[in-house]
């Protein structure tokens, strides 16, 4: 299965292992919840989804990965102890606590979540000295003398034998104890994932024309190449920040991430020609309205993986613009949800899980408490893992609004509980006129791209691959949920409809020619 099913298939495993029946015990005991075991090539999620995981399903993480490890630091270390059986006094060996076992306690301490995931990756090329341990712990969840406690769901990784010389086979006793789930790549599923990430629209576009150089592992004199959904990701990153800087990313710099030569040279060319197609094309003209008619007619002669980048170009540009939008109604939506809540404690109201101080107190006081009430909370999930990045940045920035609201009603000298409330009503006010303007921009510049691409190319093949590009990106979506486009319905209709009739005349007449 690809690594979107993967993932579900491990939030379905975390929701059925974490339901409790009406005496408060896990429905199916901890000893019978098969660890889960994912199998697959290097560098298509595997690891990277353990992270989103947790943070959706709200509970805690651990990871390890395992042949970082020896016997003593999993396992623990032995020590003389002295026992009595049968009236003797005896010396017995025992284990110190394993290093892992006392992370999850340590992770439970520190970020009160009893429930979470312990993450073991590369657990089936341990040493031989540790595997029959790592038997042992997928067998009967415990680490030497320690189990792990209740509550907590292994899931374990490793890679294939063709990938891996140091891969050990797991014996049919242990496969019986445990939940394999076979991985394999998929650049649909990954492309999906990669808008949501902004990775670099040039590899995007790149691999959109050429989707076999997604992942490749090939075996040559020279000895292993490939190319690898992380190696892309991370070159993402490295190329977006080079921009930044003004640094060039050139063939030499894309093999250091993607370690097939031929895939990285035909990237690395194609980054030069994407650069002179932003420049030459005037993307940012365009989505300003400034039609260049000569451009246009150079455009609709382009060869086909021209258009592509054309379109590609067009895309990231509005995707900026849709972000943008969202990124800041998500913060109004927050932001609105706390200046409410000061409301209510103005008024004495409180909604379910809110406490009001029935002390009295001044409304700066209250609004001062608020803040740092939401900055704690806003910590606590930072340090359980629980925030995204961008969700990280957006509590900062709610806390620096708030704070800025704070100081704007000291300045001004204002004490009734009403009039702060008014005039947070009023900066609010303004922040949404933020808002509003930056979705009139959004969608102006979609009108934009539309009038370029049907003046360029028409109800075409290349106008499909534009409506079709936009349905895959989820801030295009979201954007075209809340404000209306009528060209993007009636291309989104007409076209594609026209499309799949196509495609099942085709099969149609497949079919015919067969029988």
């Amino acid at each position: 299965m690809n690594i979107k099913r993967a993932k579900q298939e491990i939030k379905n495993t975390i929701q059925v292992y974490l339901t409790k029946n009406e005496h408060g015990e896990y429905e199916i005991p901890s000893m019978r919840q098969r660890p889960v075991l994912l199998i697959g090539p290097p560098g298509i999620g595997k690891t990277q989804i353990m992270e989103q995981v947790a943070r959706e399903c709200g509970i805690g993480l651990v990871s390890y990965t395992i042949t970082h490890h020896t016997r003593q630091s999993a396992i623990g270390l032995p020590f003389i102890s002295e026992k009595t059986y049968g009236g003797k006094n005896v010396h017995v060996t025992e284990y110190t606590m394993s290093e892992i076992v006392a992370a999850i306690y340590n992770k439970i301490e520190d970020t009160g979540l009893s429930e979470g995931l312990l993450f073991i990756d590369e657990i089936n090329c341990v040493s031989e000295t540790l595997a029959p341990a790592m038997l042992q712990f997928l067998q009967y969840k415990t680490f030497g003398n320690h189990k792990i406690p209740d509550g907590w769901i292994i899931v374990a990784a490793g890679n294939p034998p063709e990938y891996n010389k140091s891969v050990r086979e797991f014996d049919i006793a242990t496969l019986d104890r445990i939940k394999k789930i076979d991985v394999e790549a998929d650049f649909e599923v990954w492309k999906e994932y990669a808008k949501q990430a902004d990775i670099h629209p040039a590899i995007l576009s790149f691999l959109t024309a050429k989707p076999q150089y997604f992942y490749q592992v090939e075996t040559t004199v020279d000895g292993k190449v490939f190319a690898t959904p992380r190696g892309w990701e991370d070159l993402s990153g490295f190329l977006k920040v080079c921009e930044k800087v003004g640094l060039t990313c050139d063939r030499e710099v894309v093999v250091q991430y993607i370690e097939h030569p031929r895939i990285a040279k035909d990237f690395a060319n194609y980054l030069e020609l994407y650069k002179k197609y932003q420049a030459r094309y005037q993307i940012d003209e365009i989505l300003e309205g400034k039609r260049d008619e000569r451009l246009m007619e150079q455009a609709a002669k382009a060869p086909f993986d021209e258009k592509l980048s054309i379109i590609s170009l067009i895309l990231a540009k509005l995707d900026v613009e849709f972000k943008a939008y969202a990124q800041k109604e998500d913060y109004l939506e927050v932001l609105f949800g706390e200046l409410k809540a000061f409301k209510r404690s103005l008024e004495g109201k409180a909604e379910a899980g809110e406490t009001i101080e029935t002390v009295p107190q001044t409304p700066i006081a209250i609004f001062s408490q608020q803040i740092e009430a939401f900055t704690a909370v806003s910590e606590q999930k930072q340090k359980a893992g629980l925030l995204t990045r961008s969700e990280k940045y957006r509590c900062a920035d709610i806390t620096a609004a708030m704070n800025r609201y704070l100081q704007t009603v000291k300045a001004e000298r204002l004490s009734d509980g009403g009039e702060i409330f008014d005039r947070f009503r009023e900066m609010f006010g303004e922040e949404r006129t933020e808002l509003e303007n930056l979705c009139a921009h959004a969608g102006q510049a979609l009108e934009y791209a539309f009038d370029f691409m049907e003046g360029t190319f028409g109800s075409s093949q290349e106008m499909v691959v534009f409506i079709t590009e936009l349905n895959s990106s989820a801030p295009a979506v979201r954007f075209l949920q809340e404000n209306e486009c009528e060209r993007y319905y009636e291309y989104n209709k007409n076209l594609l409809f026209d499309e799949k009739r196509a495609d099942i005349l085709s099969r149609l007449d497949r079919l015919g020619a067969f029988f």
